[in-house]
């Protein structure tokens, strides 16, 4: 095997060095940011850097130097807040205004802070294949999407946020790498588990310390550099580790350690309900401060407007029972019996300060995952979300909205994505059945 540094306009060629543990490395000092640069294999594929900065034009582009000392941050007293004083709102760079961005979001950050909003909550920003998506396709965690503008864009709009009292939450997707753009499979397989398939592929091997690694220093490498408040860990309930500790339990000591002077929050999505990783549990395991509530939601989009389809079917016997559980208590299902799922779900969960969940009546994938990405402003009665919005906001679960949310809008929000071709109909093909229980 050998791998080749191509750097500058002109494609200078460089060998790099083989080092130990299958590494290739090259130092070259004196480059200014900006400049271009990629790898080639020993089969003459060109590749961008796993570890990207920025990319120009995409993951499909070169490579860019980067310079991450440049920006002059203005907030630089920054501490954060405590996570009790959370009310999160959660916005896709790219949709949230036009031409979107992280510039559009900046622009909104007056209105957001007059709302009473705390924090705002961005979709994935990694680098994707295309011109849009949710951001759920990463494959370069390290890049902020070309398409929002440059990683001093994004540094721009946290500061700004910072100056207004707005915390800044990322959400990163370590549970899987996106179908296109994505080349570590053609230089690092074992990066990979190939006996064990998601959705998305082969499953990520964090039984190597090198991938532990790699995600271990994308988390410090976005609190650190961006200088975010906290991060929300999509779907960990994909991830499949048995090391001791687990990567999520590395992932939030690495955090809580390296920055003891400031207020760090981290968040789950995880189906499994498992209590025992939220802020409350007794004994050193409790290292993540909430969890998307999904329980509270479902019971409450039964109450509001009667679906009893796909998993809504696990609420729609007594929904306001199922609602008053939720509040109480956190979890409806704490190792009670799912009909959806056909086992068990979750872990005893009434133990826990109520902070340890974050309470939604809408998000991103509640919306989006609906065939006509649908809101609830135009499923249920006004009166009844009114007086539903108002259970959310007054109690004592972290609130999150969704984007529109504080206006009603009606604007449906479906998944969307930029592929082509085989890839295109394997994605829209792979939702329908996923979600093929839904009406």
């Amino acid at each position: 095997a050998a791998v080749t540094l191509l750097l500058g306009p002109d494609r200078q060629a460089r060998p790099l060095e083989r080092l130990d543990d299958g590494w290739f490395g090259l130092t070259v000092p004196g480059l200014p940011a900006g400049t271009p640069y990629r790898y080639r294999l020993a089969d003459g594929t060109e590749v961008p850097d796993p570890a990207s900065r920025a990319q120009e034009g995409g993951p499909f582009g070169p490579s860019l130097v980067c310079d991450p000392l440049a920006y002059d941050w203005h907030a630089a007293d920054w501490r954060g807040r405590p996570w009790h004083e959370a009310v999160v709102y959660e916005l896709h760079c790219g949709a949230i205004g036009r031409p979107g961005g992280f510039a559009a979001v900046e622009a909104r950050l007056d209105h957001l802070a007059g709302l009473g909003v705390t924090a705002i909550e961005l979709m994935p920003v990694a680098d994707f294949a295309g011109a849009r998506g949710w951001g759920y396709d990463g494959v370069l965690p390290f890049a902020p999407a070309s398409i929002y503008g440059t990683p001093d864009d994004l540094k721009r709009l946290v500061d700004a946020a910072h100056r207004r009292g707005l915390m800044v939450l990322l959400d990163v997707v370590y549970n899987h790498f996106g179908p296109a753009g994505n080349f570590l499979s053609l230089y690092a397989r074992s990066f990979f588990d190939e006996d064990r398939l998601t959705p998305w592929g082969p499953a990520i091997d964090f039984r190597r310390p090198q991938v532990r690694d790699f995600f271990r220093h994308n988390a410090l490498y976005w609190l650190e550099e961006f200088r975010l408040d906290g991060l929300r860990l999509d779907a960990v309930h994909a991830i499949r580790d048995h090391s001791r500790p687990d990567i999520l339990t590395e992932i939030a000591d690495a955090a809580r350690a390296a920055f003891l002077d400031r207020h760090i929050h981290l968040v789950l999505e995880n189906d499994l309900n498992e209590a025992r990783r939220l802020a409350g549990t007794p004994g050193p395991q409790g290292r993540y401060d909430a969890q998307w509530n999904d329980d509270l939601h479902h019971a409450a989009h039964v109450v509001l407007t009667g679906e009893a389809d796909g998993y809504y079917a696990d609420y729609a016997d007594i929904p306001v029972p199922r609602l008053g559980r939720a509040l109480a208590e956190g979890f409806i299902y704490q190792g009670d019996w799912s009909e959806h799922r056909g086992a068990a779900r979750g872990e005893p969960s009434a133990h826990l300060p109520p902070t340890a969940f974050v309470g939604f009546l809408q998000n991103h994938d509640q919306i989006g995952n609906r065939a006509l990405g649908d809101r609830l402003a135009a499923l249920a009665e006004p009166a009844a979300l009114e007086a539903m919005t108002a259970v959310l906001l007054l109690a004592p679960q972290i609130p999150l909205l969704f984007m529109g949310e504080e206006w009603g809008s009606r604007q449906p929000f479906p998944f969307f994505c930029d592929f082509e071709g085989e890839l295109a109909d394997t994605v829209r093909r792979g939702r329908r059945e996923e979600f093929a229980a839904f009406a």
